[in-house]
């Protein structure tokens, strides 16, 4: 099956943006794929079309978040854009900006040029983290039981992460650029995914996957008390898929969320699938400890004892998707890892 349509799909290097191309190659689609790195097309290429069927349907093209340099010419002759480029580091940079600046400058040099392009619709990856921030303690103690709809944004004015700022601004910028004339006829759909488990399909993996991949290297002695709203990286692809296609999903964001999951049940139900992990809880005070000499760790410890609780009727209904459980994306992602040798 092939389809005359080209799709254009940004940070395609990524852990994402990889099963998208993937998703887009299986459904027929012709898929350009922009890299900012472009020696990095041959891995990709290995990733997404191992057996080769698709060659003559997937290109690439160098695109930047930072520059304009190439944006117009690739939107040339594309009827939809899957902008899933956006940075997301292990840990907290020097400065917000560093990740501010190119997240939401990024998505509106995507806008405008698809715009010019007479581009149908765009589908942007934002994130939960653009809906359920920024709330002070107190706040979120008197929340505890509050669900999280489309209809809810983070706090940028409150205690919230660049990353999590990051993707606020990008997504509201977007917004906002779709109420001007500059817009034109296009639409935006917005897909808003909370940790990305799943399997890889080579050996890079979403900074999420670092949940499973400290847990099965062995360096993790005891599970902290930390919880994550997940979601399995092939329900992410088929989400910005049937986001893109169906009517329906026009004007609309989308939180991806399957469940909610306990850092020592995810150990445990991999160890159950035949894993050496730890089967004990770490005492909070030994994270914060520990926190002050590992960055990576020092984004997690605000979550302690946390949980955020997202509606996902959206997902299932609008887009018609059922989700992959808690377990299956976290055995398959720990899989994968092992297959891939990327633990």
């Amino acid at each position: 099956m092939t389809n005359q349509e080209t799709v254009l799909v940004t940070g395609a290097s990524g852990f994402i943006a990889k099963h998208c191309v993937k998703k887009l190659l299986d459904e027929g689609y012709t898929v350009r794929a922009s890299l900012r790195t472009p020696s990095r097309a041959d891995e990709v290429r290995a990733a997404v079309d191992p057996d080769g069927k698709a060659t003559d349907r997937l290109s690439f093209v160098t695109l930047n978040l930072d520059s304009d340099e190439g944006w117009d010419e690739a939107m040339q002759g594309c009827t939809y854009v899957q902008h899933v480029a956006s940075p997301f580091p292990p840990s907290e940079p020097d400065h917000e900006d560093e990740l501010i600046i190119p997240a939401r400058e990024g998505a509106l040099r995507a806008l405008r040029s698809a715009a010019k392009a007479k581009v149908k619709r765009v589908v942007l990856t934002s994130s939960v983290a653009a809906i359920a921030y920024g709330r002070t303690d107190k706040e979120e103690k008197a929340q505890q039981d509050r669900v999280f709809s489309e209809a809810d944004w983070s706090n940028t004015e409150g205690p919230i992460n660049a990353y999590a700022k990051s993707k606020t601004l990008a997504e509201r910028a977007a917004w906002d650029f779709m109420k001007t004339q500059d817009a034109g006829s296009m639409e935006l759909a917005v897909i808003n995914p909370g940790g990305v488990l799943g399997p890889l399909l080579d050996k890079s993996f979403s900074t999420s996957g670092q949940i499973i991949s400290r847990l099965i290297d062995g360096k993790v002695p005891a599970c902290p008390r930390l919880n994550w709203s997940l979601i399995d990286v092939r329900d992410v692809a088929a989400a910005h898929y049937e986001a893109m296609i169906r009517p329906q999903a026009a004007g609309k964001r989308f939180i991806l969320v399957s469940e909610n999951a306990w850092m020592l049940d995810i150990s445990k139900t991999l160890a159950n699938a035949g894993f050496k992990t730890p089967k004990r809880a770490l005492p909070d005070f030994v994270l914060r400890l520990m926190a002050k000499f590992d960055k990576t760790l020092r984004m997690t410890v605000h979550g302690l004892g946390k949980q955020t609780l997202m509606d996902n009727t959206a997902l299932r209904e609008v887009l018609g998707i059922t989700p992959y459980s808690a377990a299956d994306m976290s055995i398959a992602m720990a899989e994968t890892m092992k297959k891939y040798k990327a633990v």
